[in-house]
């Protein structure tokens, strides 16, 4: 863009350093317009803007919250530059947006994919886990989330788990991930269904190895589950339909690519 060029960005940035909310927000949103073009994230990302934005998530009104994650969002995923080093004291409202938005939404989508950014970081952890109901939030984006934002969910769970076993374990399973990541392991994506997996491996209750869960693993996993749900005289039979169920589930996704592959 040719405002960008012309040195557009820098007044922004002041604006964003303002105290007055609505001179703040207004920088906000044309930051936002301006990081939708990838040859503008190299300048912006750069400017100090997205400490600012970050400051916008925290303070600012919900309208203003939701620019600064889509042009957080923006910024980030540029494939040209290095993540961003994000002040971890945005993972906080993060969560809360994420709480109160539709965990299938777009916007749940680019809050999930910062989420699994901060999640790769000791910092990010330790905010994710702190914040009430923050791992509750993201097992409830595996379970109720788009392919996208399940995928981001379940890849922040598994970087906890992975960083701290011992540490993380029991807050994962005291939420009750264990059904849907037992339904993304059929319904997910590829690589959901392989974080998946690797997840459940990392959740039971013996010292996992180092490789993915084995069919055999699988169904006892689930037969575990199910006696858990309605006891040992059903366990056999709910863990069957289970499994069948997940089935079913993977052979309609498989034919659905094979469907999508033929028509390109």
């Amino acid at each position: 863009m040719r405002i960008v060029t012309a040195g557009a960005v820098p007044p922004l940035v002041e604006l964003l350093k303002y105290q007055t909310d609505n001179l703040r927000e207004l920088s906000a949103a044309a930051i936002l317009s301006l990081s939708s073009v990838a040859s503008n994230k190299p300048t912006i990302a750069s400017s100090g803007a997205p400490v600012l934005l970050v400051q916008v998530l925290c303070t600012g009104s919900v309208q203003g919250r939701v620019d600064a994650v889509t042009a957080l969002y923006n910024l980030s995923t540029s494939e040209d530059e290095p993540k961003l080093n994000l002040d971890a004291k945005a993972v906080s409202p993060l969560i809360n947006l994420l709480k109160e938005c539709k965990k299938y939404s777009k916007f749940a989508e680019k809050t999930t994919f910062l989420l699994e950014l901060f999640s790769g970081s000791e910092e990010g952890r330790n905010e994710i886990t702190s914040v009430g109901g923050g791992i509750l939030a993201l097992v409830e984006t595996v379970e109720d989330g788009s392919s996208i934002s399940m995928s981001h969910a379940v890849g922040a769970l598994l970087s906890l788990c992975e960083s701290s076993r011992d540490k993380y374990r029991a807050l994962i399973l005291k939420e009750g991930a264990i059904p849907g990541l037992l339904r993304l392991t059929a319904e997910g994506s590829p690589t959901a269904q392989d974080r998946a997996r690797a997840l459940l491996d990392l959740l039971r209750d013996s010292p996992p190895e180092k490789r993915l869960l084995t069919s055999s693993e699988l169904e006892r996993i689930v037969y575990d589950f199910a006696a858990h749900i309605d006891g040992t005289d059903k366990a056999v039979e709910t863990a069957k339909k289970l499994l069948q169920d997940m089935d079913q589930k993977k052979m309609e996704m498989s034919l659905s690519r094979l469907k999508v592959k033929s028509s390109t």
